[in-house]
């Protein structure tokens, strides 16, 4: 089956779209990447998201416009996908949709909202759409994240060691595959978060990001900021767990900063790009994690790499990319493999990565042009992922 993963994360700069093949045969699942592209959002439709984020308020009107705008810029990609990736012919379309509110309420995620209605790319790929998949998770008692936890597990299972997934978004997950245990997934906290809500203040918008880290690396590190920010209950809490820019957002930092004067912008970046660092190194120093394949778009900022080797020294950091996995594809492609075990009617997730009570079939699926014809459920769950060389 073939199968196009989009995807928008909690930066929202735009839409990741990879494309992949796979079969599954016996507890063996098969993928064979096809390519991947980025689909930028219009600046007014970022714009738009930027307003209604949290902790902004926002109005019903402004939800219904963000759900159309973001469906037909998802729906632009899908089509985009179909041609440049798949010449033409696809099975499936798989839909993450644009994160607009994540409903923590003492460390239990009460909802979440994902926007970007379905039904444009069904009416313009013509392709049947899965998307929504975090909800079911969520209503079985789960986080309804980190949902690549699955794919992470599969990809990474039977490494030496204890290998970990690291994704370094706007926020920070990891998925760590120990031997002889279920695996655990979390968020860590906040990645291109906070940093991009740094840049976007000091630069008064005229910057969104730290261009390769350069800011920060021409910074020094405030120890009472990073003090400050660490004193956050969420880094003490148990996993499975999970958060985003309803926690990190702009006023969370001008409060920390209200605190902890720093007023050297660059010493700003470069406490935040520490902190990550810390964060991720204390979480997987609780795990004793040996191997660390991180990706996301993260994995492009040199400094941020490098706090993260001196604070996890005797861990081999690689890159996803070394596993057959390209950095910036894993997100798609790993919905892509969850749509493809949904219409399969398989489950998505893992108990042990979400704290759901049970596994969960994820997602509700839009028709395509054609009649509706899933295939037959598939009576194994895969227990490997193998990754298939192109032609």
């Amino acid at each position: 089956m073939r199968v196009i993963g989009l995807m928008s994360g909690t930066s929202y700069d735009g839409i990741e779209a990879a494309a992949a093949e796979f079969e599954l045969d016996g507890d063996t699942l098969r993928m064979r990447p096809l390519g991947r592209l980025s689909h930028p959002y219009p600046d007014e439709l970022r714009t738009r998201i930027a307003a209604a984020l949290p902790p902004a308020p926002t109005t019903t009107e402004a939800i219904c416009v963000l759900d159309t705008g973001i469906g037909q810029a998802f729906a632009e990609a899908g089509v985009r996908a179909l041609a440049e990736l798949c010449d033409g012919r696809a099975d499936l379309a798989v839909s993450h949709g644009q994160t607009m509110h994540h409903w923590v309420e003492n460390g239990v995620v009460r909802g979440t909202l994902q926007l970007g209605q379905p039904a444009w790319i069904a009416e313009a790929t013509g392709l049947p759409v899965v998307a929504d998949l975090r909800s079911r998770d969520v209503a079985a008692g789960g986080q309804g994240a980190p949902l690549v936890a699955l794919f992470d597990a599969l990809l990474l299972r039977g490494l030496p060691g204890v290998p970990a997934a690291l994704n370094l978004g706007g926020i920070a997950n990891i998925t760590v595959v120990a031997p002889d245990a279920e695996p655990l997934a979390f968020d860590t906290g906040p990645a291109n978060a906070l940093l991009d809500a740094a840049v976007r203040h000091f630069s008064g918008g005229a910057e969104e990001y730290d261009r390769d880290g350069r800011g920060a690396a021409s910074g020094q590190v405030d120890p009472a900021l990073l003090r400050r920010l660490l004193d956050e209950p969420y880094y003490r809490l148990p996993g499975p767990k999970s958060t985003g820019k309803e926690l990190f957002h702009l006023p969370y930092l001008l409060a920390a900063l209200a605190d902890a004067p720093t007023p050297n912008p660059r010493d700003v970046l470069a406490t935040l790009t520490r902190l990550t660092a810390v964060t991720v190194a204390d979480a997987c120093r609780a795990y004793d994690v040996t191997r660390l394949v991180v990706s996301g778009g993260g994995a492009d900022n040199p400094t941020l790499m490098g706090m993260l080797v001196d604070e996890l020294p005797d861990v081999d950091l690689t890159s996803s990319d070394e596993v057959g996995v390209a950095s910036d594809a894993k997100e798609a492609l790993a919905f892509a493999l969850l749509g493809y075990l949904t219409v399969h009617g398989l489950p998505g997730t893992l108990p042990s990565g979400t704290g759901a009570r049970h596994s969960s079939v994820l997602g509700s699926i839009t028709p395509g042009r054609a009649p509706l014809r899933l295939p037959d459920p598939a009576g194994t769950a895969p227990n490997r992922l193998l990754i298939v060389a192109s032609d």
